[in-house]
Order: C-alpha cells, then structure tokens, then sequence
C-alpha cells in the first residue's frame, strides 16, 4: 500500500478538474472550436486513436470546422466516429478533408449539451473521491505499519476531506459556468 502523499494527492485532484476543463470547452456554443472535436476517437489500424493523431482540425470560419485528414483511407473512419460522437455534427466530405458546419444551437441541443456538461461533471466528481479514497486507505495503512499515531491520522483525514470539499466546489463551479454559457442565461 502507498504511503500517504498530500501532492500527490492534490495533483490528482487537481488533474481532474484540469480534464473536466478540457471536456468543457469540447462542449460547443455555437462558435466553431477545435477542441470540440478533442474528445472523439477514432476506430482505425486495428485500435481507438485521438482524432487529432490522424488529422488537422481547423476553424477557417466562425462557423465551420475544417478536418484534414492525413491518410486517405482514414475519412471514412473518422467521419464515421464525428457522426457518432453526438455532437450533432454532419460532415460533408471532400475527398481528403472534411467540412464540419456548425449548426445553430436549438433550444433542445442546449439541453443535451448541458446534460453532458453534467454528465461530466458527475465524471469528475467520481475521479475526485476516488483519489480521496486512496488517499484515505493509505492513511489507515500509515496507522496500521504504526507510522503515524490516530491522532494525526483524524487530522490528515480531515485536511484530505477539506482537499476533496475544495475540488468538487470546483467541478461544480466550472459545471455551472458552462452550463449558464450553453443555455445562454
């Protein structure tokens, strides 16, 4: 069992409220962004791969995403995974590139994308107590190997709990930020 390690700790905690991030600025307005395609992964040379290992994404327009895709054989693969993605996207095929207009977002799409902030965020949240566990059983193993006394181990628990407070505040602010922008209020 691992010694107890408040940085590490932290930088867990810390680390999934960084990729909540990430997944949330995935999350359109509106307004063409690569990182909305950052999420998505493509089926292709027998595994899963990250979009942007087999392609350029661009926003040449406000409005418009560019996919350039470097291997030919891969277009189908990858307009096949932007369909399935659930982003509400249509790509429209020209030979190697693939032209991704984004659509006005309607009153229910709002709804599914701030579902999916949600979903997220829930995401996040599972990440964040499952570091607080860790680090709560490598505590009660510091006190079992007789390392640290009950006392400290009550006191480390707490700042551990405080940590975990902290970061799910954190998830949840960053959830409702995102979630007002995409509901536009």
């Amino acid at each position: 069992m691992a010694k107890y390690d408040k940085a590490d700790l932290e930088r867990r905690m810390k680390g999934a409220v960084e990729s909540l991030k990430g997944d949330l600025a995935g999350l359109r307005t509106g307004r063409a962004n690569t990182a909305l395609l950052d999420p998505i992964t493509v089926e292709v040379y027998g595994s899963h791969m990250p979009l942007n290992q087999l392609a350029t994404v661009s926003a040449p327009e406000p409005r418009l995403l560019s996919v350039q895709v470097w291997d030919k054989s891969n277009v189908g693969p990858v307009e096949k995974a932007i369909r399935s993605a659930g982003l509400g996207l249509n790509p429209i095929n020209d030979g190697n590139n693939l032209r991704l207009p984004i659509p006005d977002l309607t009153e229910e799409r709002r709804k599914e994308l701030a579902k999916l902030a949600s979903k997220y965020a829930e995401g996040a949240r599972v990440a964040v107590r499952n570091v607080r566990r860790d680090g709560m059983e490598a505590l009660k193993a510091d006190e079992a190997k007789k390392e640290i006394s009950e006392d400290e181990r009550k006191r480390l628990e707490t700042e551990v709990q405080k940590l975990t407070d902290d970061t799910i505040k954190a998830v949840d602010e960053a959830a409702a930020h995102k979630e007002k922008e995409i509901l536009g209020k």
